[in-house]
């Protein structure tokens, strides 16, 4: 269980936060911010570079805290420190409302086989859908983050070899920057303004340190310092890849401003058609399918574990170890196929920004503030946080869909944002001076005190297994690194463009994949 759940829980932090980085960063970077970028330019870049300043509170505040909580996942947590009927409350809205996130996650996937190739988006998602959860259900949370750090590496490469290309094909970035539309280097606009970025990066914040599928990349490090590097690694690589990632689709507005409506969702994938020979443009394709689908099989992952762990072991608290694995394995197939079904009802939600973005908006502060903010307080309750769960989706779900009913008025981008962020934390600040001014102190104290008690050395055993599966996985990743180099060399040899970028991306993996093969060797000796 815990190998499955989480990669025997001592996982090398630089892993996980690679493995954080894509499983947040490719959810909607080539349908989602691609459109962004395409639309309105350099928005798109503020937006996502903002998102440092959460991976750097989360690094310094939130991901230790969750480290030293000694759980699992988020719902052993909540059982622990909020009690069971509380528990049950967010496992069941959770796993309902992961359905849309992960629907909505599975759609590009799908988007960017069927802009490249022509294949029905339908039957896309379902080939698609198959394969990850298949993959997901035999590998678990290790076949999750090594799948993540190839796709991180074959996608950097891939892009530095695009946005160059690119640039050569409008004449260089003088010419791109006279070709672009007058409002396209602004940092903020109407919808996408100041207020919005600063609610965007308090709903990432709460979000990326609080949905229980990316605290698994907390829990599953090897102790506090650990979880912390995870955190500082994701806002160190969110300070630095947007602005190479969002150049591409912002330089196809020069080379086609026609597109409109949910078309702009393909800006990327056009661009990457346009410059990149066809070896390259397959190896991109399949490096874009797999990252964007990390965020669907960490989801994916996450389900099955809260099912497995939280849902039926209490049901059947006798079950064997191996009948469990059945189960969690059995969970990742059905939940993957509940993902298929919402994907396909996301184009008539009207496309991938509105439903990801709404989603985010309506649910994210609601869901995971309350949480987080018990990792901090001792005052907080099942019931004081159940109600301001309750309270803000309410509210937020009554502005999204009935307001606009009653009087036609509806709120902007920003606004929405605003009010998902904003509320959940007012009404969380108002019960904790209601309850300091009380003088109340929450029921289940305990879990506070014995936070130190479980802190305890982990065994020499559990720092053997840890070591072999982390040397085993570094293995893995080392050998498809030297595959992927190969492959690199070999296209750059037979391409007629971008032959120089391509050859020294081969030869860089090839060297990285070298290096780690040649780590785990001197690793094993020396143990």
């Amino acid at each position: 269980m815990k190998s499955f759940f989480a990669a025997g829980g001592a996982v090398p932090w630089p892993i996980n936060g690679l493995s954080l980085f894509m499983s947040f960063f490719s959810a909607g970077t080539f349908v989602v911010w691609g459109s962004i970028a395409y639309e309105w330019g350099w928005v798109a870049i503020s937006i996502q570079m903002a998102m440092c300043i959460s991976g750097f509170l989360i690094g310094a505040y939130i991901a230790p805290k969750w480290k030293n909580a000694q759980v699992l996942t988020v719902a052993e947590y909540l059982t622990q420190r909020f009690g069971r009927k509380t528990q049950q409350y967010y496992t069941y809205v959770f796993l309902v409302l992961s359905l849309g996130y992960t629907g909505a996650f599975l759609y590009p996937v799908a988007k960017i086989l069927n802009v490249v190739t022509g294949f029905d988006i339908y039957h896309a998602i379902m080939l698609l859908g198959a394969i990850i959860m298949i993959y997901t259900a035999v590998g678990g949370l290790w076949a999750v983050v090594v799948t993540d750090v190839l796709q991180f590496v074959i996608l950097t490469a891939a892009v530095l070899i695009v946005l160059p290309l690119s640039l050569e094909k409008v004449g260089g970035f003088q010419q791109f920057v006279q070709a672009a539309p007058d409002t396209f280097f602004h940092l903020f606009n109407e919808e996408y303004n100041f207020w919005f970025i600063l609610a965007f990066v308090g709903y990432n914040t709460v979000f990326i340190g609080g949905n229980w599928a990316y605290v698994q990349r907390y829990t599953s490090v090897a102790d506090m310092r650990s979880a912390q590097k995870v955190g500082y690694l994701f806002g160190a690589l969110y300070l630095i890849s947007p602005l190479i990632w969002m150049l591409p689709p912002m330089i196809y507005r020069v080379v086609d401003p026609g597109l409109v409506g949910l078309e702009t969702e393909g800006a990327y994938l056009m661009m990457c058609m346009n410059v990149l020979p066809v070896g390259m443009l397959g190896l991109m394709l399949g490096g874009m399918i797999f990252a964007t689908a990390s965020s669907v099989n960490t989801s994916l992952n996450l389900a099955a574990a809260v099912l497995t762990n939280d849902v039926y072991k209490p049901l059947f608290p006798d079950s064997k170890a191996i009948h469990l694995m059945r189960v969690a394995r059995w969970a990742t197939l059905i939940f993957g196929l509940g993902t298929v079904g919402v994907a396909f009802l996301v184009p008539m939600a009207g496309g991938i920004v509105e439903v990801v973005l709404s989603i985010g908006a309506v649910t994210g502060g609601a869901l995971y503030a309350p949480a987080i903010w018990g990792l901090f307080s001792k005052r907080q309750t099942g019931a004081s946080i159940l109600t301001v769960t309750a309270i803000s989706l309410l509210i937020n779900l009554h502005f999204k869909f009935i307001q606009p009913l009653l009087n036609g008025i509806t709120l902007n981008r920003s606004e929405e944002m605003v009010l998902g962020v904003v509320l959940p934390l007012l009404l969380l600040a108002t019960y904790e001076m209601y309850a300091a001014k009380k003088g109340k102190i929450s029921e289940r104290m305990p879990f506070f005190s014995d936070w130190k008690q479980r802190q305890g050395a982990p065994s020499d055993s559990h720092y053997k297994e840890a070591e072999i599966q982390n040397r085993f996985g570094i293995k893995v990743i080392g050998l498809a690194l030297i595959s992927i180099g190969i492959m690199f060399l070999v296209l750059g040899l037979i391409a007629k463009k971008g032959i120089f970028y391509t050859l020294l991306m081969g030869v860089i993996i090839l060297i990285l994949g070298l290096g780690l093969v040649k780590f785990t060797r001197t690793n094993r000796k020396g143990s």
